[in-house]
């Protein structure tokens, strides 16, 4: 793709297999141990096609899931015995997914703290001066929902405009340099105001490739604010 091949690979800072699975769960308000399994493994799917697309590596894992996914919707097309001792076989992944978030939550908790000593905790910063006193409705955005926010913005953009890989005008670097300096600027500035409404759909890819090898050197942060919506990008 850009850069001589350049991809921007999924690892330790980004979400997994298990994420992705809750996100997909939550976005769809369904129970986690009432899986609509046909559904979840179709959506699932139709991210690592569009994460395969985006040029973006993802670990190994989320393949795995993907099989494990497909054996349990093929067990549930088989005929039921009426069986008491016939277990769903959705429980085999609504029970990892249920350990995963407990998991997940405790360390999300101890990861506000900052350890002083033994015994001594601080309080969590400040909320960010953008948002003024409403802080405490942001939340931590993922890889997953900055896919969506992403997809929201290629749907606003002419359908027959066809994308050229070979031809775009600037650079993943480039680009990272380029927001970079709006950050230094201004601190922090909204998902969307990053793409602007005159740009292709080059253009809008190789900016939301950028924002991930940001989020993956720690050159920024992102939230969102809940009552709003708005996604916003932190400069650290």
């Amino acid at each position: 793709m850009t850069d001589d091949g350049y991809k921007v690979k999924l690892e330790n800072v980004f979400e997994g297999p298990m994420d992705l699975l809750i996100h997909l769960i939550r976005k769809n308000e369904v129970d986690i141990t009432d899986i609509p399994i046909a559904l979840i493994t179709r959506q699932y799917l139709a991210y690592l096609e569009w994460l395969k697309r985006m040029n973006i590596d993802f670990a190994g894992e989320f393949l795995l899931m993907a099989a494990t996914l497909a054996h349990i919707k093929s067990r549930t097309l088989l005929p039921s015995h009426s069986s008491d001792a016939d277990e769903d076989p959705r429980l085999e992944i609504a029970r990892p997914l249920l350990e995963y978030l407990q998991i997940k939550q405790a360390a999300e908790e101890l990861a506000q703290r900052q350890l002083l000593g033994e015994d001594t905790f601080v309080r969590p910063p400040s909320a960010p001066d953008d948002w003024g006193d409403a802080g405490e409705e942001t939340i931590h955005v993922g890889l997953f929902e900055l896919i969506d926010a992403f997809q929201r913005i290629l749907e606003n953009i002419a359908p027959d405009h066809r994308v050229d890989l070979t031809t775009e005008r600037i650079s993943i670097k480039d680009r990272i340099t380029e927001i970079v300096d709006v950050l230094e600027a201004k601190g922090s500035i909204t998902f969307t105001e990053l793409f602007a409404s005159e740009s292709d759909k080059s253009d809008v890819i190789v900016t939301f490739l950028a924002i991930l090898e940001m989020v993956k050197l720690c050159l920024i942060r992102v939230a969102q604010h809940l009552p709003t919506g708005i996604i916003r990008l932190f400069y650290l």
